[in-house]
Parts: C-alpha cells; sequence; structure tokens
C-alpha cells in the first residue's frame, strides 16, 4: 500500500515541520517514505509545500500530481491543490484562512478553522500545523497520535524541546476535533 500526501501553505506556517514530523512518523512505523519540500521563488510568507510518499513496499516515486491526503493552510494553497487530490481522497482545509467551498464532487472536504483553534485553545497560531496533523491522524486512520508524538521528539530541535507538550496539546486538539459537526 503506497499513499501520498501534500501538505501546503505560506512560509512561517511550519508546513515543513509538519512533512518532516508526518515523514519520521512513518519511520517509526517502520513504512517505507520519503519527503520533498518545494518552496515558492519568495522568501518568508512565499508559498511551501512538501509531498510525503508512505508505502509498505519501496516507494515509485518523490514528486507527485495526484496525493491522497492533502492538508492546505490557507487560501492560495487550496486553490492550488484542491485538483490534486486523488478520486476519493480528503483535502483538510484552513477555514480560517481558506474560503470553505466545494469545487468537485469525488473527495472528502474536511474544513476546520485551525488557525482560530490554535489561538483560542493554544494561544498560539504557530501550533496550526501540528494541529492539522491531529486532524489528518483522525481522517486518515493510517497512524496513531502515539506515533505522531514520538515523530514530534525526533524531530523537534534540542532547543525547542520545552515547545513538545504543547505540540502534543495541539495535536490531540486536531484528534479529538468533532468532524461530524462540519
Amino acid at each position: 500500500m503506497e499513499k501520498d500526501f501534500i501538505i501546503a501553505g505560506f512560509g512561517g506556517q511550519g508546513v515543513l515541520l509538519a512533512g518532516e514530523v508526518l515523514a519520521n512518523a512513518f519511520m517509526i512505523d517502520d513504512k517505507k517514505v520519503t519527503w520533498y519540500p518545494s518552496y515558492g521563488a519568495e522568501m518568508r510568507g512565499g508559498t511551501v509545500n512538501c509531498t510525503v510518499v508512505m508505502s509498505d513496499d519501496e516507494v515509485s516515486a518523490v514528486q507527485k500530481s495526484k496525493a491522497d491526503y492533502i492538508i492546505v493552510l490557507n487560501q492560495a494553497s487550496f486553490d492550488k491543490f484542491t485538483s490534486w487530490v486523488r478520486k476519493g481522497g480528503s483535502i483538510i482545509v484552513n477555514s480560517s484562512l481558506a474560503n470553505v467551498k466545494k469545487t468537485r464532487d469525488d473527495i472528502n472536504y474536511v474544513f476546520v478553522p485551525i488557525t482560530q483553534m490554535a489561538q483560542e485553545k493554544l494561544e498560539n497560531i504557530k501550533m496550526s500545523n501540528i494541529l492539522a496533523l491531529g486532524i489528518l491522524s483522525k481522517v486518515s486512520g493510517l497512524f496513531s497520535l502515539e506515533i505522531l508524538e514520538k515523530a514530534l521528539n525526533n524531530v523537534i530541535p534540542a532547543h525547542r524541546k520545552n515547545l513538545i507538550p504543547k505540540n502534543i496539546e495541539a495535536l490531540k486538539l486536531g484528534y479529538e476535533y468533532d468532524l461530524f459537526n462540519l
């Protein structure tokens, strides 16, 4: 089984960190994995995305034009990547920064006010990326919060280890969000 993931947003939203955490979680789970970052031409604030490919066998390719699961953290990413969702796949949309609109009927839309939740519940919008991973864990069913917690411990640098409890809180907040009340 091979599954493709894209995480997209603008620079400063922690898109690449979220991708690293996801890739590390799959490695902990003994999957084959690739992580491929892509930056826009701009500096901070420009577009950023990364692709994570997970497989039980060798990964078929790094760059994909379709994905099973996509997280978009802003409007520009929603506009660009909605067409990349594979039929039957899911797109998790940060409805705090992107319009709630369904343009396709063959994919699953998950609209969540991610930035608003991070600000109101965690008092830190920089936790939006990790909160989104908690939502992805619930939507995909492909990895557990416990594996994501281990991955956070592996990926977060030593000088930021004090942020791990808040990141774990963000994971849980995303995972526990009522997806049926959308």
